[in-house]
């Protein structure tokens, strides 16, 4: 007789293995229909709106405010009638009515020092002063101003395939962003008495109207970004002559606003594959002592773009290259402060170039002309073909490992929003993952393309585990509303880029999944998708059934937990 010894393990699974688990997402996801199909793809009858701006800005250096006047003209693509307006007042955030000062939540933590306590107490008189809103004959226009919002009411309905234009005047103290936050602003530098704009929501600007929402008339918070409809922009911007102003968009006029050499410098940079300096050190370091009293007016355009924004100071060196992407070539530029080197002077735009010709692979060809890095302190935004980026040296020149790290990790981050959301246009205002998880995820292949064994904070599996395995009253679905989120960063940027990357690695591989993704950004660049659209797309161009990855991933909070349950001990005998 022989003894045969051996052990079963129970395990069980912390949540329950229950059908519900894995059903489909049938119910979840909205009804499809001839505005957006079942397959993830743009139905025949989709439709978007569209915005055209025509502006003139002028700053004022010595204190600090902008006035604008711009010309919306907006056309009605949906088959609806509209009878009023929505815009975006997003510097409204700024206002003493702001909800966001309402929602606030303050610590005891956040006065441990006199410098807390100052910046706690600073009063900036912010917000959008309206002088007037009329018709291009003249005629006002009754508008009501909610906070960030602002309805115009039309005399007559805008019918479907029409369109209408109209005048704004508006002025804003622009925000000390060393004070008193924002996603933009102006720094200054106080050593040469010298400002830096990073100018960007200044404007009132058209809110998203679509088959799906309707208009998305959300609040604006601080937290849950923009949501803004494509257009064409013609944008003349006066500043201090000695300024250089970097935008949105192609400069009209680099003749009259650069001197000679500058220009020579210029058309240099446009046939390079490698930086060259357009405005030397030098040159910036003469403007800064000169400060001239006299002003001009820079003039760019961009088509087909979703929002504009502008960098300008007399502080700035410049520098170019040219990326090659399809039968085009983009020209990637930085422009950075002295206190920004040797950092920026040695890899800001070559980080530009790189992003733009990796994302490009991985997603859809980038089809704007110019890609634009911008050096302030303690910043990361996003705009189209320019970002605003962090990343500053010790005031000797020195800096750290991490110092580094971080600066080319938020170059790569906020160059790469040019893919999401502001080619491939999702609703940020909704669904923060949609650009910032995306793009964190595009971000981790890009820097592991840029150095190998490079040090990245987000994708790899394990980096999540930690977060993942907390306590759940304070973890969100992914799947919730940029506002209602715990813990804004593992939710909106970590988790969904690991999702993307165990997607790509272990559930359909590299092959599959490279197609499906890029599928998706074909289908939706220039377009408003939603989330169902990328789950469907997903499925629909790999033949593989991910409802049940998509509803642990994203419509739970879940986390692989097993345990021992039970040892039993069985003996046979033969």
């Amino acid at each position: 007789m022989k003894k045969i010894l051996f052990f079963i393990i129970l395990f069980s699974l912390n949540s329950s293995f229950s059908q519900k688990k894995f059903a489909q997402l049938d119910h979840e996801f909205p009804t499809a229909n001839e505005y957006r199909t079942a397959s993830g793809a743009p139905g025949h009858k989709y439709y978007q709106q569209k915005a055209d701006y025509k502006m003139s800005i002028v700053i004022d250096d010595k204190t600090q405010k902008l006035s604008g006047n711009e010309v919306i003209t907006y056309t009605n693509n949906s088959p609806d009638i509209l009878t009023y307006l929505w815009l975006q007042l997003d510097q409204n955030l700024f206002a003493d009515t702001s909800d966001s000062k309402k929602i606030e939540i303050e610590k005891m933590e956040d006065f441990k020092s006199a410098g807390d306590i100052r910046k706690k107490m600073f009063y900036y008189d912010g917000g959008f002063k309206i002088e007037s809103i009329t018709t291009i004959g003249g005629q006002k226009m009754k508008y009501f101003v909610n906070k960030t919002m602002m309805r115009i009411d039309l005399d007559k309905p805008l019918l479907p395939g029409t369109s209408i234009s109209f005048q704004i005047k508006w002025w804003y103290n622009i925000n000390d962003r060393m004070a008193v936050g924002g996603r933009s602003g102006y720094e200054y530098f106080e050593k040469d008495d010298n400002y830096l704009y990073t100018v960007a929501q200044f404007f009132p600007r058209m809110c998203v109207y679509n088959d799906v929402t309707g208009w998305q008339n959300k609040q604006f918070l601080g937290r849950g970004e923009f949501t803004l409809p494509f257009g064409d922009y013609e944008v003349s911007i006066t500043v201090p002559a000695d300024h250089i102003v970097g935008a949105t968009g192609e400069c009209q006029n680099y003749r009259t606003v650069l001197t000679a050499e500058q220009l020579k410098r210029y058309e240099l940079a446009k046939k390079s594959t490698q930086p060259v300096l357009i405005v030397t050190p030098s040159d910036a370091e003469k403007a800064e002592k000169e400060k001239s009293s006299k002003t001009k007016t820079w003039v760019y355009k961009a088509y087909n773009v979703r929002d504009f924004a502008f960098a300008t100071s007399r502080k700035f060196i410049w520098d170019a290259q040219i990326q090659p992407v399809g039968s085009k070539n983009v020209l990637c530029m930085s422009y950075y402060p002295k206190e920004g080197n040797p950092l920026w002077e040695k890899y800001s735009t070559k980080l530009v170039a790189h992003t733009i010709k990796t994302y490009s692979k991985f997603t859809t060809d980038y089809t704007y002309p110019v890609a634009i890095s911008v050096h302030s302190k303690w910043i990361g935004m996003e705009y189209p073909m320019i970002c605003f980026n962090g990343g500053r040296p010790e005031p000797d020149g020195t800096y750290s490992e991490g110092e580094k790290y971080g600066m080319w990790g938020v170059i790569i981050h906020e160059v790469g929003h040019n893919f999401f959301p502001m080619i491939i246009n999702s609703d940020e205002r909704q669904w923060t993952w949609m650009d910032e998880g995306l793009n964190t995820f595009v971000q981790y292949l890009t820097e592991q393309e840029w150095e190998r064994g490079y040090p990245s904070r987000r994708g790899p599996a394990h980096m999540i585990a930690d977060y993942m395995r907390g306590d759940k009253k304070f973890i969100s679905p992914i799947m919730t509303n940029s506002e209602s989120i715990f813990q804004f960063g593992n939710n909106a940027y970590g988790k969904p880029a690991t999702a993307l990357n165990i997607l790509r690695e272990t559930v359909m591989g590299r092959e599959l999944f490279d197609f499906a993704f890029k599928t998706y950004c074909e289908r939706w660049k220039f377009k408003h998708p939603t989330p169902a659209d990328f789950f469907r797309t997903m499925e629909d161009a790999s033949a593989v059934d991910l409802d049940w990855f998509w509803r642990g991933w994203f419509y739970g909070t879940d986390n692989v937990d097993i345990a021992i349950d039970d040892i039993k001990r069985f003996q046979l005998n033969t």
